[in-house]
């Protein structure tokens, strides 16, 4: 069913997961305190004794669009590419934060990747996009600090809860469900994701010519004590290119995953790391707020990439991203969003693991 190539990389062999005690034992840790989530995270005011915790719940549906779950993959963004590389600073990120990787010259470990947790979907499919661009960045301290982004700006609800209701509603609205489905309802009384939806994605030519986003906010604080909420960007240094519809039509099902490596050998592959930086009454904790273009748009560094990991198997699947994994000068935003996201991808990293 699968080939050997990149997005295969993610799946396992069966078994118990023996490759990354440590990541396996921070994913066991967070579905441990699930039940202590605060309330905003159960689903509905009272919960049942039978509910399951909204993370749960999350994976649980991601996995029934999927026709999963497949074992040994995410139940998101299951089909990706792993490379690495570094990242060095700009003069201007110390001053904008004293996090360790803003002084110094890091390795980076990334993960491109398509949406969906179907294993082999398309590159070039509507349904793998957006695509996500997830970076660890290796600190000088022997720890590491991670961003997790996505190929479009903004998020399409502002809420864990509404995450579920848009999933399931689209879980519920197959062929011959009568209409409006209930896919439609949940549009039709939620403009953002409206517009989400709606937003044209054209498949990128490659990973190196796709911006990304992180689309929750972040606290930076440099030496000084000076505060600014701001989002990543990430943006390609050669610039922005998508395929036309013609080539789309007839692109190789795995021409992404395929092509960065072969980028890569030839050179490498560089993108921005850049913060948008709030203003005072700019919305920092509503994932479906973005902010106008005309933000003040502060250079943190380069990322360059260099090489593509042998072993995507073993390695993709000991890896657990997480987007709260900060260091100081950086600290997470009260975006609710933002917060239901490590206790999900535990759920599906031990999933994944055989757990």
């Amino acid at each position: 069913m699968h080939s050997a190539r990149p997005f295969r990389a993610a799946a396992g062999s069966g078994g118990v997961f023996r490759a990354a005690p440590a990541a396996l034992a921070l994913a066991l840790g967070a579905i441990a305190t699930l039940g202590a989530i605060p309330a905003a995270f159960a689903v509905g005011e009272a919960p049942q004794a039978n509910q399951k915790p909204l993370p749960v719940a999350l994976v649980d549906v991601l996995n029934t669009l999927a026709h999963g779950p497949h074992p040994g993959f995410r139940a998101n963004h299951a089909k990706g590419v792993l490379v690495t590389g570094t990242f060095t600073p700009a003069k201007t990120a110390p001053s904008f934060s004293s996090a360790a990787h803003f002084a110094k010259t890091v390795p980076v470990l990334v993960r491109f990747s398509d949406t969906t947790g179907v294993p082999n979907i398309p590159d070039a499919s509507p349904d793998a996009s957006p695509h996500g661009m997830a970076i660890r960045f290796k600190l000088p301290s022997g720890g590491s600090t991670d961003i997790v982004s996505i190929s479009t700006n903004g998020f399409p609800v502002g809420t864990p809860e509404d995450f579920l209701a848009l999933l399931t509603a689209i879980s519920k609205s197959g062929p011959g469900v009568p209409k409006p489905t209930p896919v439609e309802q949940f549009l039709g009384t939620h403009p953002a994701a409206l517009k989400y939806v709606s937003t044209p994605k054209p498949p990128p030519q490659s990973f190196g010519t796709l911006a990304f986003y992180g689309v929750n906010a972040f606290k930076f604080t440099n030496v000084k004590g000076v505060s600014h909420f701001a989002r990543y960007q990430i943006l390609p240094v050669a610039g922005e290119h998508a395929l036309t519809a013609a080539d789309s039509a007839k692109a190789d099902p795995n021409y992404l995953m395929d092509e960065l490596p072969k980028r890569i050998a030839a050179g490498p592959v560089t993108f921005r790391l850049v913060a948008q930086v709030a203003q005072e009454g700019d919305v920092t904790n509503d994932a479906t707020a973005v902010w106008p273009p005309d933000r003040k748009i502060v250079e943190l560094g380069v990322i360059s990439l260099t090489a593509t990991v042998t072993d995507q198997v073993k390695e993709q699947k000991a890896l657990l991203y997480n987007p709260l994994s900060l260091t100081p000068g950086i600290e997470a935003s009260t975006d609710p969003i933002l917060a239901a996201r490590p206790p999900a991808y535990a759920v599906s990293f031990a999933q994944r693991a055989g757990q």
